[in-house]
């Protein structure tokens, strides 16, 4: 175990990061979720449990991409990652596994409708699923409500096991099974949902006549309507599996590893997904480790068995696709690959999608003692025995890529397996027109079975490698500003990477690509980059060019002919342009110049300013002309709504005027330097009295009452700009530390709800490292008690710590923005 100086503290469920504190030890940080397999937004995997035997893991949208991990001992079978899944058979199919029509009509009908005697004939009969999509093949729902009804009759009913109704619907809803309440739901859902009908009710069922009655009613947003019977697949040999005893988590940058008690042994099961950011090709390969490590904990010796299944649902968007799944073994690699039969390449865009192009693998070292096998909806245990001497190829949906190891008799000394977890995307995005490749694919090129053979062979010194620079990015982050601080650090870094795609486009430029998950789905958003954009200033600024080149080449190329910076790109992963509904101007412009500021500052080297310079003078004149008061319009925080007259947007086309005035000057010209300079103090000046409210400033501009963050500010000292006077940021500091409430500072006076990353930068404004202290340790606070277990979410309510939206976005990243002062 590596660490600081002392040890870390066990408790009774040892949560939290890997290093201890050098002075003394503090509660362990309970994470929100828990980063597993973190790569691109299509290959991103979370534990959202503190145990990782609790539940399956997920992809960030929240939607199963089942991992199971078991170990035998001495025969006896403990369930170390994910759970089971429950399978169903089919007993009224679902438009996906076979079209149906219902009867239905938009007007109030007659009470009793829900009853099997009722008479529909005058009602309209549709084909499910009843949607707004036209593209759906279904029935076109444009109205408020709907009644539907859809008759079946059944065989067999006697022989029928524990029943579920099968849906997915949106929005409100209630069901009737021959006349009974079997559910009902104000909300929607996300995809197929089981629930199980009371057996009062199930015995109800006849052979002839039965009916499910719908009433459903659009609120908001999209309509959606299928619905089902199954029967529960009964697995009675999977009851014998033990779940293993979760002893600890520890965290950090780059791995997740957990210990656990399994009778008479000890398992370590560690989970690294490499990240290295002065090593682009290594962090680009998307290819995770999973690594077992088992040994005796009682002297004695122990038979031990391992076994990983890997869920072919890690292809698809939704389970009901069809995937191709293959077994071979190629140079020294056992490998299973599965992906959609499909292949619709980017043809699936937006925010709450999974991909569903591409192949999965699953590979592992070949050998004697090792065997892989494809199982179609049976279960681990009742085929773990048998011969897959031979290679295989299953059409199907959900199935699972298991592999098994026989780790021979384990005794006191530890022996470790390794597994690898990779997924080709093939074609990675779209940039204006031209499909672009993976990273891997145009740096090292090959196969994907050579780069899994690599990965392979490159474990011993990649896991060095890992645990050095984990072990160095904690202490400095310690270093900056403590240890809560140094916490939230190593939250944030995988998250804030894996919410990226690497790519190079055709002329050779380096594309670090965004997807703004769980706000809209925009790829490349210029207000996304900036708040994120610390982290990777620290550790490589190539890729901050990366995350600006995209914006820069959209306007220069003429596509974009407006003063100031485009919003973003298009929509992940088409990033043909725009695709927002409404421009950022001041915003944009502010974030582009202050960015690429930073970059020839931390180079020390203008040639990147040189190189957009005439694009730049347009964005720094537009803000010469209307940035410092800015007209009523969206800024960064958009679910805020519009304002007009925001100080805090002021500061940041201030700081801009003069970051554009500090890079004309180390390009050699001075006047320009000068006069932007000197043109930005004055109007610090007055944005001072227009702003000025006793003992703090004002959200907006001649607003007394109000307040906000001015987090904005930073660049003031990171850049060396010189341009408020001190006491602005300690005035405003003062004021912060009177307005936090239990889980932080909230954003500004209208709501009680936070920004986390903004925090992080406000905080960064104190002087005394104490004051830091006390305005983050909230944020650790939020991070440790929120209810919401999903991939850290930057905006939170500040009473009760619950996630207003958003989760998994790369502006974590900002978190490290004392690391750059």
């Amino acid at each position: 175990m590596n660490r600081v100086k002392s040890v870390i503290v066990m408790m009774a469920l040892g949560l939290g990061l890997i290093y201890g504190s050098e002075t003394k030890a503090q509660e362990k940080l309970r994470a929100p979720a828990y980063p597993l397999i973190t790569h691109n937004p299509n290959f991103s995997i979370w534990s959202m449990t503190d145990q990782l035997n609790m539940e399956s893991p997920k992809h960030w949208t929240t939607k199963d991409h089942g991992l199971l991990g078991l170990i035998k001992v001495d025969g006896k079978p403990y369930r170390f990652l994910g759970k089971e899944k429950q399978y169903y058979n089919t007993v009224l199919p679902t438009s996906e596994q076979k079209g149906y029509s219902m009867s239905y009509t938009a007007s109030a009908p007659k009470a009793g409708w829900e009853q099997m005697d009722f008479d529909d004939r005058a009602w309209k009969k549709g084909k499910a699923p009843f949607t707004d999509q036209a593209d759906q093949n279904g029935t076109l729902w444009k109205t408020d409500q709907l009644w539907l009804r859809r008759s079946f009759d059944l065989k067999d009913i006697e022989s029928l096991g524990k029943l579920f109704l099968k849906i997915n619907h949106d929005d409100n809803i209630e069901v009737f099974l021959n006349g009974q309440q079997i559910y009902e739901l104000k909300g929607w859902l996300q995809g197929f949902e089981f629930v199980e009908i009371p057996q009062s009710i199930q015995q109800n069922l006849q052979e002839k006549g039965n009916v499910l009655a719908v009433h459903i009613i659009n609120t908001a947003g999209g309509r959606w309507l299928d619905l089902g019977l199954a029967e529960q697949y009964l697995q009675p040999e999977m009851d014998n599996i033990v779940p293993a005893v979760q002893t600890n988590v520890q965290l950090s940058a780059t791995q997740t590893n957990y210990q656990f008690d399994c009778g008479g042994v000890s398992l370590t099961v560690n989970f690294t997904s490499p990240l290295l950011m002065d090593d682009l090709d290594l962090m680009a390969r998307p290819i995770s480790y999973i690594t077992t490590k088992v040994k005796s904990k009682d002297g004695k010796a122990h038979d031990v068995q391992i076994a990983l299944g890997v869920s072919s649902d890690l292809a698809v968007h939704i389970p009901s696709q069809e995937v191709l799944a293959s077994r071979y073994q190629e140079g020294g690699m056992a490998i299973m690959k599965a992906g959609t039969v499909a292949q619709n390449a980017l043809g699936r865009k937006g925010d709450d999608v999974r991909i569903d192009w591409g192949h999965l693998y699953v590979g592992t070292t070949k050998d004697e003692n090792t065997q892989q096998w494809i199982e179609d909806g049976g279960n681990i245990l009742s085929t773990w025995e048998d011969n897959h001497a031979e290679n295989e190829s299953l059409q199907s949906r959900s199935m699972m890529l298991n592999t098994a190891v026989e780790m021979g008799h384990i005794g006191s000394k530890a022996k470790e397996q390794l597994f690898l977890i990779g997924y080709d995307e093939e074609i990675a995005v779209q940039y204006f027109g031209e499909n672009l490749a993976p990273w891997w694919k145009t740096s090292e090129g090959g196969s994907f079975e050579n780069l899994l053979a690599k990965a392979a062979d490159e474990y011993p010194g990649v896991i060095k490698r890992c645990e050095a620079f984990d072990k160095k990015l904690y202490q400095e982050a310690i270093k900056s500003g403590g240890e809560k601080y140094a916490d939230m650090c190593v939250l944030a870094y995988r998250q804030a990477i894996a919410a990226h795609t690497l790519v190079e486009s055709k002329e050779g430029e380096l594309l670090f690509l965004s997807k703004e998950n769980n706000s809209n789905g925009s790829i490349n958003t210029v207000d996304v980059t900036y708040p994120s954009a610390p982290l990777f200033l620290r550790y490589n600024p190539d890729l901050m060019k990366g995350m600006l080149n995209g914006i820069f080449h959209y306007s220069e190329s003429g596509r974009w002919k407006k003063p100031f910076p485009a919003h973003d790109l298009g929509t992940y992963p088409v990033a043909n342009g725009q695709t927002y509904g409404e421009d950022m101007p001041v915003e944009e412009a502010g974030n582009m110049l202050l960015l690429t500021t930073a970059i020839v500052d931390q180079e020390n080297d203008p040639a990147y300013a040189k190189k957009h310079w005439d694009v730049l003078t347009i964005w720094a004149r537009y803000l010469r002309k209307s940035g410092f008061d800015p007209a009523n319009q969206l800024s960064t925080d958009d679910f805020a709504g519009h304002l007009a007259r925001n100080a805090n947007l002021s500061v940041k086309a201030i700081l801009a005027l003069a970051a554009y005035g500090k890079m004309a000057g180390m390009m050699g010209q001075k006047e320009v330097e000068a006069d932007y300079i000197n043109e930005s103090r004055e109007m610090a000046k007055k944005w001072m009295k227009l702003a000025d409210d006793g003992d703090h400033y004002t959200l907006a501009f001649e607003r007394p009452g109000t307040w906000s963050e001015k987090y904005n500010l930073v660049w003031d000292e990171i850049l060396e700009l010189n341009v408020f006077p001190e006491e602005v940021a300690d005035k405003e500091i003062t004021y912060y530390l009177t307005k936090q409430e239990k889980y932080g500072l909230p954003l500004d006076s209208r709501k009680t709800y936070s920004k986390s990353d903004w925090v992080f930068w406000t905080a960064s404004l104190a002087d005394s490292q104490e004051d830091f202290k006390t305005l983050i340790a909230p944020m650790w606070k939020y991070a440790n008690e929120t209810p919401n277990r999903v991939p850290i979410s930057d905006w939170h309510e500040t009473k009760d710590a619950h996630v207003m939206n958003f989760r998994a976005r790369s502006v974590v990243g900002g978190y490290f923005i004392k690391m750059l002062y």
